[in-house]
């Protein structure tokens, strides 16, 4: 059974857009095996955000179906994580609580929060010696840098041990360097946790040495249109994004963007 489960699904964001044919993404088939780390990538406005929030249980959609380790998607999950491309810490809380946030807010860890608050906060200080922030536990956003920031967010984002990483262009407004540093640190965590991942980027020489799968997004209304598997052992080095076969994946790719596409006809 796969993971993650798009059956023919179509979103329309109100029912006059729907009315008119008008869809925000269309025709998604999608299947996912347990462990799976995919990228989509495509041009802006294409749905890649919209298809996140439909993965999350933050959209329901028009027509089809949407299946979770197994379960129907009904309303927002509470084995997913996610980061953004603005990390949005809180300013007013120190790393180490904002990385607790999400034990505070979700079940079952809410209810046991005060009592087990020491061992929580023992499990957030092992994934920020992880990403290379301990010692700046007690510091507060302002404190950081864009990339620390970042690497804070991911840990957020894990703490609470989801089965799926949901990742928006989380790499996007930081430099290159700091970025390619980013790609190997989650490139680690998931390769010792091998929870789930569907991340969104524009980044093709990201989406590349992350992912397992690339899936390339049509233009809006958008649609899967090019599925291309990554042929390149795991765990993969930074040396190899300058090998002539990872250059020839990349712009493979590249070709695919933007590029022409037939209008699916609305199912009945």
């Amino acid at each position: 059974m796969a993971f993650i489960d798009f059956s023919d699904v179509w979103l329309a964001y109100n029912e006059e857009l729907e009315a008119f044919g008008q869809y925000a993404v269309e025709a998604i088939d999608l299947k996912v095996d347990e462990g799976e780390f995919i990228a989509i990538v495509g041009p802006s406005g294409c749905g890649k955000s919209t298809f996140m929030k439909l993965a999350t249980g933050l959209k329901m959609p028009s027509k089809g179906r949407i299946l979770i380790d197994g379960q129907p998607v009904t309303g927002p999950l509470k084995i997913s994580g996610m980061a953004f491309q603005a990390p949005s810490l809180l300013p007013w809380r120190t790393t180490l609580d904002n990385v607790l946030l999400p034990l505070e807010i979700v079940e079952p860890y809410r209810s046991n929060f005060k009592a087990k608050r020491a061992e929580y906060a023992e499990r957030a200080r092992r994934l920020l010696e992880k990403v290379g922030l301990g010692g700046y536990e007690d510091k507060f956003p302002w404190q950081l840098s864009g990339g620390m920031q970042q690497r804070a967010s991911i840990c957020r984002a894990l703490v609470h041990e989801p089965k799926m990483l949901l990742l928006d262009e989380p790499f996007g407004a930081l430099d290159a360097f700091t970025r390619e540093e980013l790609w190997c640190i989650l490139r680690d965590l998931w390769t010792e946790q091998r929870f789930n991942v569907i991340l969104v980027t524009h980044d093709l020489r990201e989406s590349v040495f992350l992912a397992d799968t690339v899936y390339v997004m049509s233009k809006g209304p958008g649609r899967f249109v090019v599925r291309r598997e990554i042929d390149l052992p795991h765990p993969r080095d930074l040396e190899q994004t300058y090998t002539p076969h990872f250059t020839d994946i990349v712009h493979e790719l590249r070709a695919h963007i933007g590029a022409g596409r037939k209008p699916a006809e609305a199912s009945a």
